[in-house]
């Protein structure tokens, strides 16, 4: 999927990336949070705290050639200098420290990424590919490193007390029509009055307004609004997140060719200490000071 300003449908790029950012100005990701915007929230965790890492062999793994793509902030896009950079950029770079290894981190248009893998010109994509039955037909993947979980954000002013089903009930909640965001609700919000908009901004504006109880959508575009001058103080966060993979997805990982088992198992290794040190955390929060989880 494409990064902003698009709405969903156009984001999905074949299905191969979440949907993300629809139809948002991503700004406060240069910069992080202000004085008296939310506070951070503490990083997601994605790997076992409890399970013994054994440091695999990396005798083959002379060097990291991460492709990558520049037009999908805040995980990869241009800075002003003209280099590369985002969430992906850092934790490649953090991932060769890790290793101990050198790397390069090389552009590619989205439909070149996997081709480069298959032609060699580079060893691993960390681009936010989403892990699904498509891509796992022509790439192998590590762990997923981040998802996109749905959430609801509900007015400051609501006396709705929880985003259950039962608090819920029949109020109208803002959606995207045809969305994954809609097809949840139906299946386990169907008392809802649904109020189908045509993008996120749609959404968004409903529930500022006053015109919806509830938005239910991406959980990290909301994260972004909600800390943004747009919606200015209007709304929050209301319990969550989902995360079901059946509407939600398996996450996007680092891709490497296929049988190239001996990186992949690397890279596992590398994020997994990552986490474990709290640089992952570090990053995480560096670009998404207002957590969507």
């Amino acid at each position: 999927m494409k990064g902003l300003p698009m709405s969903v449908v156009a984001a999905w790029r074949g299905l191969r990336r979440p949907a993300l950012f629809g139809g948002l100005a991503l700004l406060p990701f240069l910069a992080g949070a202000t004085a008296g915007e939310t506070p951070a929230t503490a990083p997601p965790s994605f790997w076992d705290s409890n399970r013994t890492l054994e440091k695999p062999d990396l005798s083959g793994v002379r060097q990291i050639r991460f492709l990558t793509e520049d037009d999908f902030p805040p995980f990869n896009f241009l800075s002003a200098d003209g280099q590369v950079a985002g969430f992906n950029v850092d934790l490649a770079r953090a991932i060769c420290a890790e290793l101990d290894v050198p790397c390069t981190i090389q552009r590619r248009s989205w439909e070149l990424l996997i081709p480069s893998l298959d032609d060699n010109s580079g060893d691993a994509i960390i681009a936010s590919l989403a892990i699904n039955y498509e891509t796992r037909k022509q790439v192998d993947f590590t762990a997923p490193y981040f998802l996109t979980p749905g959430r609801f954000a509900m007015r400051t002013d609501t006396t709705l007390k929880s985003a259950s089903p039962d608090a819920i009930g029949d109020r109208p909640v803002a959606v995207v029509g045809g969305s994954r965001h809609e097809a949840f609700l139906k299946a386990f919000y169907p008392k809802a009055t649904l109020v189908p908009f045509e993008t996120p901004a749609l959404a968004r504006n409903a529930l500022k307004a006053g015109r919806v109880q509830a938005h239910f959508g991406d959980a990290v575009t909301l994260s972004y609004w909600l800390n943004g001058a747009e919606a200015g103080g209007c709304c929050e966060f209301r319990d969550g997140p989902f995360t079901d993979p059946r509407f939600f997805g398996e996450g996007v990982g680092i891709a490497v060719k296929k049988g190239n088992n001996q990186l992949r198992r690397a890279l596992d290794y590398a994020l997994a200490k990552l986490a474990r040190r709290g640089v992952f955390g570090e990053i995480y929060l560096k670009y998404f000071p207002v957590g969507p989880f």
